[in-house]
């Protein structure tokens, strides 16, 4: 039985932080200027202070100048408020990042929009949304998982996708409607599905590109697919599993790894695939916006 290839997103991200770094080396040279991004977490959320332990020091090896801001679970809306707008005057800073997702009590939405759109290195003010729903991503910051996803597909496919179907599991404002706005873009024919649609494994069987952003552990079984498609999994859940009468917890993917790896033409892994790429796109994304100041200043 043959297996899919393996697309590696840790080895990708690692030839992109090559590039990264050089740039913002060349940058400093030429402009004095170090791309800077400033991460804020609230609260202490395990897994939060996981991925934002990981942005900081991937900055800071691609030489970035790197702040973080921890803030109390119990920080209040107008102090938040009050530190992005001191981040959005600082010269220093190109790129913020709130950690999501927020304690209850504060609103995400205005969290979100009270970033600068030329700092929003996330992508998710409704300026730069915009701009990606209506195809001009010249001047855009693009949310950084879908973004990373669409250069593992490209290193299969090629950048035109003309002609393929793609369907997209997850109708998220993060992952799934931005995937399917640079789908489009790239001339591929696509479909959103989510929780409400009808003979889902049915869709997915006529896709050449899979795309599983739902949330839930192992839900995409090897028989969803078509063969010869090129899968990529979002999906980041933790399960319980028993190993030697003990149990464990693993990570796992939205995709049954085990048998879509036999269908499939190449597939992301759960860790190692979309992961890497998300934050290396978000240092991407903070160059840019560095480069752009620079331009401006």
């Amino acid at each position: 039985m043959t297996s899919a290839a393996i697309m590696d997103g840790k080895a990708k991200a690692a030839e992109l932080a090559e590039i990264i770094t050089a740039d913002a080396a060349a940058l400093l040279r030429s402009h004095g200027m170090r791309p800077g991004l400033a991460v804020v977490i609230v609260g202490e959320d395990p897994a939060s202070q996981v991925y934002v332990r990981n942005k900081k020091r991937t900055a800071e090896n691609c030489g970035f100048h790197s702040v973080q801001h921890t803030l109390a679970a119990n920080t209040s809306q107008q102090r938040l408020l009050r530190l992005i707008q001191d981040l959005n005057g600082d010269p220093a800073i190109h790129g913020i990042l709130v950690q999501l997702p927020l304690p209850k009590h504060l609103d995400e939405l205005a969290v979100t929009q009270a970033i600068a759109p030329e700092k929003d290195v996330d992508g998710f003010h409704f300026q730069n949304i915009g701009k990606l729903t209506s195809g001009h991503t010249a001047d855009t910051f693009v949310p950084c998982t879908p973004a990373g996803c669409m250069l593992l597909i490209a290193d299969q496919l090629g950048s035109d996708l003309s002609g393929l179907d793609a369907v997209i599991i997850g109708r998220s404002n993060i992952v799934g409607k931005p995937m399917a706005s640079l789908l489009l873009q790239a001339n591929a024919t696509v479909t959103i599905c989510h929780s409400r649609t009808r003979n889902l494994p049915g869709i997915t069987r006529r896709a050449d590109i899979l795309v599983a952003a739902i949330g839930r552990p192992n839900m995409v079984q090897g028989d969803w697919i078509k063969p010869g498609a090129v899968v990529v999994d979002v999906g980041i859940n933790r399960i319980d599993v028993e190993v030697d009468g003990e149990t464990k917890s693993r990570l796992t993917g939205d995709v049954d790894f085990s048998s879509a790896v036999h269908v499939a033409k190449a597939i992301t892994p759960v860790p190692g695939g979309v992961g890497p790429m998300t934050i290396m796109m978000l240092m991407s994304n903070t160059l840019t916006s560095a480069r752009l100041a620079a331009s401006r200043s």
